[in-house]
């Protein structure tokens, strides 16, 4: 059943040439070499500090990692941050 479901979903996101990401409800991460990341399509802050940043996804988490970890700003869905990031992780 998840096979089937997975396939419509790709099906159509093809046939309304719709990206993945927005159909599948997947994360969508922007990063400018090590100093900034945007990502999209989170569900919320999980936890905050200056070293990490853990965000809730619609399947897991996704942890950044680095130092002088900043939010520059934070929507509903979309969070911007600035800083030294050395990692970034998904989470089950």
């Amino acid at each position: 059943m998840r096979h089937l479901k997975r396939k419509f979903h790709k099906m159509t996101a093809e046939l309304l040439d719709m990206p993945q990401d927005v159909v599948f409800d997947l994360p969508r991460l922007t990063m400018i070499g090590d100093r900034q990341l945007y990502i999209e399509n989170h569900r919320g802050v999980v936890h905050f500090s200056s070293e990490c940043l853990r965000l809730a996804l619609s399947k897991g988490q996704l942890e950044v990692n680095g130092s002088s970890l900043v939010i520059r700003t934070i929507w509903t869905e979309e969070v911007f941050i600035e800083g030294v990031i050395t990692s970034i992780q998904l989470l089950p």
